[in-house]
């Protein structure tokens, strides 16, 4: 897991945006673990060219 700063949220799943079902897998990914009580949602990373799934990061991570 990583952190990123400028958003002080930390990644929890990556997804290539060149994949053919486009920003779905991410978009389920988040679902799911909004599901489980997390605030996941999804930004799309133009660096990486790939949506992440996010949370906001606690001061303990």
């Amino acid at each position: 897991m990583e952190v990123t700063a400028a958003m002080g949220a930390k990644v929890l799943e990556r997804f290539p945006a060149g994949s053919p079902r486009g920003s779905w897998p991410a978009e389920e990914c988040a679902a799911r673990r909004r599901a489980q009580g997390e605030a996941a949602t999804v930004v799309m990373d133009l660096q990486s060219d790939a949506f992440l799934v996010v949370v906001p990061a606690r001061d303990e991570d």
